[in-house]
């Protein structure tokens, strides 16, 4: 099953028992507050699809210091499976991750009709929902718990590149991105399982370690597992990228290459896989890159193509890349900066 990644509440008789537009004060129900609390500290989102007046929801949801506890409100008088829809997209993560919980039967079977992959609960049952296993992630890191903080900022970033006068390019240079690529350590290892995890599959180039995999890896002479950090002028976002790596004497193989849903838009993948690319070479060795197709990853596929890779072998459920070494290496990044202490790929 799915793991949720984001659920979206309504507010008047599921949040709280009452209509706050009609002049209803009235305090949110226990079982709501604390699942808000314990589903925030697995790193489970929150979000609001509700009908009323967005300013008039907000100020009660501030009164009662819930504010924090949400990354997007959506509060209006449309479908709520079109906002769902909004928020899924502004939260760039699949529809099959995201639940809804409503009071209103009828509001739930307009969202399960327009988004049968939308999982919907009833009111009555959001106390009870932190005890399903789609709302009980296999791993809960230090950076789990830190998620909604991680989105909230980038909602600034998102604020500031709309306001920003110049050129997308431009913004990318102003945000002053920096990334540390660096080989995981055990205490990176519970994060790097959880975006295999986490991530959405377009994201990927389709293979995944289990965590003793990962750990088993990490300690190989002939592989490497680096882990990928970026910072810019907001803040941190965190660990955003994962790559595996296999060695021998002449070739460099990708095993696996993924990115965090959150930083997609900030062209940090291609800026990955081409810090890869560039260290392979200066080793003489021949970049390779396993992809394993899936229904939603392409956009991956693309990316390495457009990086330089060409089809070495083809097979039904397995493609097989390279990079021809002959060719000058793509140009490093201009809109991000990277760090690498000890990503040296080994000596052989």
């Amino acid at each position: 099953m799915t793991a949720v990644k984001c659920l979206v509440w309504d507010l008047d008789d599921t949040l709280w028992d009452g209509v706050v537009l009609e002049g209803d004060r009235p305090r949110p129900f226990p079982a709501a507050r604390s699942t808000l609390h314990t589903l925030d500290r697995r790193g489970i989102l929150h979000a609001v699809a509700s009908r009323g007046d967005h300013a008039v929801a907000a100020a009660h949801l501030a009164a009662h210091d819930l504010t924090d506890l949400f990354c997007v409100l959506e509060v209006g008088w449309g479908a709520k499976s079109e906002a769902i829809r909004r928020i899924a997209t502004e939260l760039n993560i699949g529809l099959d991750t995201v639940a809804f919980a409503d009071n209103d039967a009828v509001e739930r079977a307009e969202v399960t009709a327009a988004l049968p992959m939308v999982r919907c609960y009833p009111a009555a049952e959001v106390g009870a929902l932190p005890a399903l296993p789609e709302f009980q992630p296999d791993v809960v890191t230090d950076e789990s718990r830190h998620r909604r903080l991680y989105y909230q900022s980038n909602r600034h970033r998102t604020v500031a590149e709309r306001e920003f006068s110049g050129s997308p390019t431009e913004f990318q240079t102003w945000l002053n991105l920096s990334m540390t690529v660096r080989p995981a350590t055990e205490a990176d290892l519970a994060r790097a399982h959880e975006l295999t995890i986490r991530t959405h599959q377009l994201n990927t180039t389709g293979r995944t370690f289990d965590l003793d995999e990962l750990r088993t890896l990490s300690h190989s002479p002939h592989h490497q597992v680096l882990v990928a950090t970026l910072t810019d002028r907001f803040g941190p976002h965190g660990t955003i990228g994962l790559a595996v790596l296999s060695h021998t004497r002449t070739d460099a193989v990708l095993d696996l290459l993924l990115m965090s849903c959150r930083v997609m838009s900030r062209n940090v993948g291609t800026a990955l896989l081409t810090h890869l690319i560039r260290t392979t070479l200066a080793t003489g060795r021949r970049p390779l890159a396993h992809f394993v197709p899936t229904p939603v990853n392409r956009i991956m596929l693309i990316t390495l193509r457009f990086a330089g890779f060409t089809l070495l072998t083809e097979e039904p459920d397995h493609l097989l890349l390279t990079f021809d070494p002959n060719r000058p290496p793509p140009p490093p990044p201009t809109h991000v900066h990277i760090n690498h202490p000890m990503a040296t790929p080994p000596v052989l």
